[in-house]
């Protein structure tokens, strides 16, 4: 059994998960029930559950504040929270699940099932990246990317653009390797969007540090660092080139 408690300011929210997580989830007991962070610190330094299903936007101390008063944290924690972009991004940048309100059974199931096979090493990389997204979006330097293989820390500045795939993305790196990860290029451009990295393309975004060279054309191209060109759409060439006199 997984040791979890449960952690929302709604009561109705903190009900309901409970519910679902008897009915959908008969492998976690939750052990404790809290209403607050103040409470949620005291029981889980008191119980130390195995996991804990975290609410984000609460009163008074929200649950990314908790958070790192545990930090390096010994549980696993699935966040819920009600449609906060801020909150949200913060934590796709860092590759930790989240539920969205009202909680979807199967998406439950699927985060708890994550929750079995953890890599605490990586698990803690994953949190300190999630708290730093949070306090300064824009001086994280790595990035967290789900890929076949598992999870891939990965440093920004050693990516020179990314080009998308169906569902996926292809992530080329300053030293030439490829990097096919688990995400949409929009889902890419919005954890990127803020290190210096542009849209340039419907079927590509660059990083605009690794331009060598803009070429005219109708919409033109960029010739990058590893010696490629890529392709401007006509809508974003304005875009580019005023990006590219304000790095000068």
């Amino acid at each position: 059994m997984i040791k979890a408690i449960v952690v929302d300011d709604e009561p109705y929210a903190l009900q309901a998960l409970q519910t679902l997580l008897k009915k959908h989830c008969p492998d976690v007991s939750v052990i404790a029930a809290c209403h607050s962070a103040l409470e949620a610190e005291q029981r889980i330094a008191e119980l130390k559950p195995q996991l804990v299903f975290l609410d984000i936007e609460m009163p008074h101390r929200n649950g990314f504040e908790l958070l790192e008063h545990f930090m390096p944290a010994d549980f696993q924690v699935i966040f819920t929270t009600s449609y906060d972009q801020y909150a949200i991004k913060a934590i796709r940048f860092s590759a930790l699940d989240y539920l969205l309100k009202p909680v979807d059974p199967q998406e439950l199931q699927a985060a708890v099932a994550k929750v079995k096979q953890p890599s605490n090493e990586l698990f803690t990389q994953q949190l300190q990246l999630l708290l730093q997204s949070f306090r300064e979006p824009a001086a994280s330097s790595r990035i967290a990317l789900p890929t076949q293989e598992g999870l891939q820390m990965v440093a920004i500045d050693s990516i020179l653009y990314c080009m998308a795939s169906s569902n996926y993305t292809t992530l080329v790196m300053k030293d030439r390797k490829k990097l096919i990860v688990s995400r949409t290029l929009k889902e890419i451009e919005e954890m990127l969007e803020e290190h210096g990295f542009l849209r340039i393309h419907h079927s590509h975004m660059v990083n605009v540090n690794a331009i060598e060279k803009y070429i005219r054309g109708e919409g033109g191209t960029v010739l990058m660092m590893d010696g490629n060109e890529l392709d401007v759409s006509r809508s974003r060439k304005e875009t580019l080139l005023k990006t590219l006199q304000t790095r000068r």
